[in-house]
């Protein structure tokens, strides 16, 4: 049962403000980071379902370039926390995956992203 005081659509309107806002400034940190190593790209695979989820690879161009451990637990918990943002609970049920692609030079990002879903064609035949 709801609570009729509480109204659930502020709460997420805020939340997702708060999302967007802790979202902005990790992507101008982690801009700022890879810019000083010299990474031009960065690639971030994840995946999800069954309610739970994780990164499975970080990679940058040029290939030469190692990030440091931290940096790369930064990087993909910013592209899962993006993802979870454009697609939220994507980790439930059969899940969903995808990848973060973000050009370093131009801070362009683009994600690509897919769901999974069961499709069920169910008969009812009576009396026959």
């Amino acid at each position: 049962m709801t609570n009729p005081q509480i109204d659930y659509a502020a709460m997420a309107a805020q939340w997702r403000v708060e999302r967007e806002t802790t979202l902005k400034a990790s992507r101008v940190e982690l801009l700022a980071q890879l810019r000083a190593l010299g990474i031009s790209e960065v690639a971030v695979d994840y995946e999800g379902y069954g309610d739970s989820g994780s990164v499975e690879d970080v990679t940058v161009q040029p290939a030469e370039v190692n990030l440091p451990e931290p940096l790369v637990t930064e990087v993909g918990d910013f592209a899962w926390s993006l993802a979870y943002h454009h697609h939220p609970g994507f980790e439930n049920n059969e899940g969903g995956y995808g990848t973060l692609s973000w050009d370093i030079t131009a801070d362009s990002i683009t994600l690509d992203h897919a769901d999974r879903y069961v499709e069920c064609s169910h008969s009812y035949v009576e009396g026959l």
